[in-house]
């Protein structure tokens, strides 16, 4: 196992109560490189009763513990002793991130620079977001607005961009004085423990942060499904998160949901050639289109149509696909074998239903990639709105591509989706631009741009894409509660009923 000897994954991998423990009743998972099929690391795997303990020690921390009355200086200071150790580890993290998720290691790198800005900005963040004072036209009263932690929140996370997604819940929850329990994805959850390892080495006290690699359906529906809970955050798919909200409705449980999309990207004809080309491969096949705001789905401009989509099937047949460890592949294979035959399953609907496959669509021939889950960068040409694989979800490297006459078209095909997390418009026009950033419903709107985000600024989507926001000022409002607290400095007698 190649991370047999790496201490910041060495067994046990449960944290519980500031302790590595085992898992109660003794689970592994063997955890696979997508790039080959090799096992990389075996992994304790919790359960319902690793859970339940968990919890608990949450609990315990957040009532009789001292992080929610820590000064928001001191918890910005773990934020920052986190961030500089990631920084110090930054390499060997990266790696794993690439042998556990199959991107290359310049995406991991990216990811792991992302995942260290999201520290610093919350712990630069928790300072500034104080009370308020608000005035009630009475001298004698005081009446403050403040913000206090939400509680104990469970953290699930999904297998494409671990540490990142993780990143993005637990920085603002410690930031704003709440315990948490995190579960990583069962399939990549190695960098989510790296963290934790980080996290304790920064001084995190005792129950504070809680680790439970598992299942989804066992150590996930735990958590959701307890009133121990005080909010959830899950980060996957519409399905799942739909679960998540039910088990979670009894107990009224503050419930945030980030479930993907279908994401359009909206090409006019004035739009810069080179730039656009460039903007819809990056968008669309970056880490093998397992992302969910890929820009999976093309939507041309009639008049450059054909010349526009022969270029760009052209260039996604040559990018280089291979395993993320070597610096010439450009992307990496599909997460796993599983995941890579439901992939195959959505292109043949999709020709089934009348695609037109100008590149890619099948595995490559290169007898050295065999037994890794690759799948070629793939474009499907004359796709109509009503095709499955145009409004359903791929997480694959998978473009299609429709056309549009008007910019009132392109605006409804743009919203013809249930999701609505993120879209991309490429004109030369700065007041078209502005016209369908505001016309179209998706929570990031790029112009001439595609897939940059800042964690000043809020993430998240319409529709099916979810509920609530992560990163910016909202993303710390998720694990805060608002309270008015209203405070008469010269009481004296009512009279209503003297």
């Amino acid at each position: 196992m190649i991370l047999a000897e790496e201490p910041l994954f060495s067994a046990p991998h449960l944290y519980v109560d500031g302790q590595w423990v085992e898992p109660v009743a003794g689970g592994i998972r063997e955890i696979r490189d997508p790039a080959d099929g090799a096992v990389i690391a075996t992994v304790g795997e919790g359960d319902a009763a690793d859970a339940r303990r968990a919890v608990g020690a949450a609990r315990a921390a957040f009532a009789t513990g001292g992080w929610p009355r820590t000064p928001v200086a001191e918890r910005a200071a773990l934020l920052l002793r986190t961030a500089e150790l990631l920084a110090e580890y930054r390499d060997p993290i990266a790696r794993i991130e690439t042998l556990d998720t199959g991107k290359t290691l310049r995406e991991s790198h990216l990811d792991i620079d992302d995942v260290i800005a999201v520290f610093r900005y919350y712990a630069q963040l928790a300072g500034t977001s104080g009370d308020r004072l608000v005035d009630t036209g009475d001298p004698v009263v005081i009446s403050r607005i403040v913000r206090e932690p939400v509680g104990v929140c469970a953290l699930i996370t999904p297998w494409n961009y671990p540490l990142l997604q993780m990143s993005w819940k637990i920085a603002p929850a410690l930031a704003a004085g709440c315990t948490v329990v995190a579960k990583p994805s069962e399939v990549t959850p190695l960098s989510t423990i790296a963290l934790v390892r980080l996290l304790e080495q920064a001084g995190v006290p005792p129950g504070v942060v809680n680790l439970v690699p598992g299942a989804g359906p066992v150590v996930g529906s735990a958590l959701t499904g307890t009133p121990e809970i005080d909010a959830i955050s899950f980060t996957g798919g519409a399905a799942t998160g739909a679960a998540i909200a039910a088990r979670a409705a009894p107990h009224i449980t503050r419930v945030a949901l980030e479930l993907g999309g279908k994401n359009p990207h909206i090409v006019f004809a004035d739009a810069d050639r080179d730039s656009a080309i460039d903007a819809v491969l990056t968008g669309a096949f970056l880490h093998s289109g397992q992302v969910c705001s890929a820009g999976t789905r093309l939507i041309v401009e009639k008049s450059i149509a054909d010349e526009f989509v022969a270029e760009l099937a052209r260039r996604a047949a040559g990018i280089r696909v291979g395993p993320g460890i070597d610096p010439d592949s450009q992307t990496g294979p599909l997460v796993s074998p599983e995941h890579r035959a439901a992939v195959e399953a959505r292109v043949a609907d999709g020709l089934a239903e009348g695609a037109v496959l100008v590149a890619g669509g099948n595995r490559p021939d290169d007898p050295g990639l065999a037994a890794g889950s690759y799948y070629l960068p793939t474009v499907l040409d004359r796709c109509r709105r009503d095709m499955r694989i145009v409004q359903e979800e791929t997480f694959g490297p998978v473009l299609t591509v429709e056309r549009f006459a008007t910019e009132a078209e392109a605006v409804e095909l743009g919203n013809d989706t249930s999701y609505g997390l993120a879209a991309g418009v490429r004109t030369d026009d700065a007041a078209r631009g502005e016209r369908m950033a505001r016309a179209l419903r998706h929570g990031t709107v790029w112009l001439n741009d595609f897939g940059p985000y800042t964690p000043a600024a809020e993430w998240g989507g319409f529709g099916r894409s979810g509920i609530g926001r992560e990163l910016g000022p909202s993303g710390l409002a998720e694990y805060q509660e608002i309270k008015h607290i209203w405070h008469n400095t010269a009481p004296g007698v009512g009279g209503w009923f003297a």
